[in-house]
C-alpha cells in the first residue's frame, strides 16, 4: 500500500481535494521528470509569433494570418498521418510523392476524364489506400525495413507522377467543390462564430463528463479548476482566430470583401477529432501504442502485430492522399513536383517538432498540427523578413534537431526517473 501512495501524486490520489496549485505542482513534476509533451512546442511557437509581430508587424495582419492556415495545409495533414507510422518506430519517405500521385490520379479523372468531383475524389482515396496496403506489407510480411521500402517507394512515385502527367504537363483544376477546400473556400462570418460555439461546448461537455464519469468509477480525475482553465483557453485562442478572420483581408477592401474561416480549418479539426479518439478512445489507438512501445510484449498479449503495421502505413497514405487533394486544390493545378520539393521533410519535422517521437510508442495528432504551425510560421515569417530559402531551411532544420534533442533528452530523464 505504501508504494502505491507514494507513486500516485497527491492530486491524482485525492481527486476530491485537489485544487489548481496542487496540480500545476504536480505537472511541474512530471515535466523535471521527462513528460515534456507539447509544451515545447508550444512555447516555441508563441515565441516565434511574439518574435516575428515585434519584427514585421504586417505577420499579424489578417490576410496574413489566413494565410498560414492555407499554406501550411497540406503539410499538416500529411504529417497527420505519418504520426501513426512514427509511433511504430517506422518511417514512410513516401508520402510526399505518394500525396502528389493520388493528386494527380484527381486531376486527371476530372479535367481529362470528365468524372464528378466525388468520383475523382474517391478514386485518389483508393490510390492512398492501395499504396499504403502495398508499402505495409513489404515491411510486416517480407520484412524489409521500412526505410528501405518507404526511399524505394520515393523515387519510384516520381516516376510515376511522370508517367500519370505525361513528362511535366501540367493540368489544371478547375472543379468549384474541390476549390472549396484550400483555395476559395471560406465560410460565412456567422458560421465561423456558430463553430466555434460548437466547438468549445462540445469539448467542455466532453471534459466535464470524462471527469464525472472516472470520479464515479473511484479514478483520478483533473480538479474542476482545471477544466475550467482549459476550455476558458479555448474559447479566448479560438474566438481570437474567428475573430481575426472574419475582418476584410481584401487587398483593396473597397472594391470587395474576403473575409471568413477558411474552410480548409474545419476540414483539420474534423481530421483531428476523429483521428484522436482513435488513437485515444478505441483498442486499435492503444495496440498501436503497445506496438510502438514493445513490439515482442505486444505480440505476447495477443496482439495481432502485422495487421497494426499494414494498417499504420494505410492510414499514413491515405491521409497522404487527402493532402494531394488539399495542394490541387491551392494549386488550382497537378505537376509533376506536386508533393515534392520540401514536402515530406517538411511534413517529418512536423510530427517531430510538434513532439511525436522518432523512436516510437509517443506521440499525438496534434503534435502535427503544433508543428506544422511552427514550420508555417518560420517559412512564413522568415519570408516577410526577407530572409531567402536557404536561411530557412536551416532554421527549420535547427529547430528539428533541437525537437529530436528535447526527446531523447526527455526520455533517457524518464528512464532515469523510473516512469519507462
Amino acid at each position: 500500500m505504501s508504494v502505491v501512495t507514494a507513486a500516485v501524486p497527491p492530486a491524482e490520489a485525492d481527486p476530491q481535494g485537489a485544487n489548481l496549485g496542487t496540480y500545476a505542482r504536480n505537472y511541474a513534476a512530471r515535466v523535471r521528470g521527462g513528460e515534456m509533451g507539447s509544451l515545447p512546442a508550444i512555447l516555441g511557437l508563441i515565441v516565434l509569433v511574439v518574435v516575428f509581430s515585434v519584427l514585421r508587424p504586417r505577420f499579424l495582419t489578417a490576410l496574413n494570418f489566413a494565410n498560414l492556415f492555407q499554406q501550411g495545409s497540406a503539410v499538416v495533414v500529411i504529417a497527420m498521418g505519418l504520426v501513426f507510422v512514427l509511433l511504430l518506430g517506422e518511417i514512410d519517405l513516401s508520402a510526399g510523392f505518394a500525396s502528389g500521385v493520388c493528386a494527380a490520379v484527381l486531376a486527371i479523372t476530372l479535367t481529362n476524364h470528365h468524372w464528378p468531383w466525388y468520383g475523382a475524389v474517391l478514386a485518389a482515396m483508393v490510390t492512398g489506400v492501395v499504396i499504403g496496403t502495398v508499402l505495409g506489407l513489404l515491411v510486416a510480411k517480407v520484412g524489409i525495413p521500412s526505410f528501405v521500402v518507404t526511399l524505394a517507394a520515393f523515387l519510384a512515385f516520381q516516376g510515376v507522377n511522370l508517367l500519370l502527367l505525361k513528362d511535366g504537363t501540367i493540368v489544371s483544376v478547375q472543379d468549384k467543390t474541390i476549390l472549396l477546400v484550400d483555395f476559395s473556400g471560406k465560410l460565412p462570418p456567422i458560421w465561423g462564430w456558430i463553430l466555434l460555439v460548437l466547438t468549445v461546448g462540445v469539448f467542455g461537455l466532453v471534459q466535464v463528463m470524462r471527469r464525472t464519469r472516472r470520479l464515479s468509477n473511484g479514478l483520478a480525475a483533473d480538479p474542476m479548476s482545471v477544466v475550467i482553465v482549459r476550455v476558458g483557453t479555448m474559447l479566448l485562442v479560438l474566438g481570437a482566430m474567428v475573430y481575426v478572420l472574419n475582418l476584410n483581408r481584401a487587398i483593396n477592401p473597397l472594391l470587395f470583401t474576403q473575409e471568413g474561416v477558411p474552410v480548409i480549418i474545419p476540414i483539420i479539426g474534423v481530421l483531428l477529432i476523429i483521428w484522436t479518439f482513435v488513437l485515444s478512445r478505441t483498442a486499435y489507438g492503444r495496440h498501436l501504442y503497445a506496438v510502438g512501445g514493445n513490439q515482442e510484449a505486444a505480440r505476447r498479449a495477443g496482439i495481432n502485430v502485422d495487421t497494426i503495421r499494414i494498417s499504420a502505413f494505410v492510414i499514413c497514405s491515405s491521409m497522404a492522399a487527402i493532402g494531394g487533394i488539399i495542394a490541387a486544390s491551392r494549386a488550382n493545378s497537378v505537376d509533376p513536383n506536386t508533393g515534392g520539393s520540401n514536402v515530406l521533410l517538411d511534413a517529418v519535422g512536423a510530427a517531430v517538432i510538434g513532439g511525436t517521437s522518432l523512436f516510437g510508442g509517443k506521440g499525438r495528432v496534434l503534435d502535427a498540427i503544433l508543428g506544422g504551425a511552427i514550420i508555417a510560421v518560420i517559412q512564413n515569417g522568415m519570408g516577410l523578413l526577407g530572409y531567402k530559402s536557404g536561411i530557412q531551411f536551416v532554421v527549420t532544420g535547427i529547430v528539428l534537431l533541437l525537437a529530436a534533442s528535447v526527446d531523447a533528452l526527455s526520455r533517457r530523464r524518464a528512464s532515469t526517473a523510473g516512469l519507462r
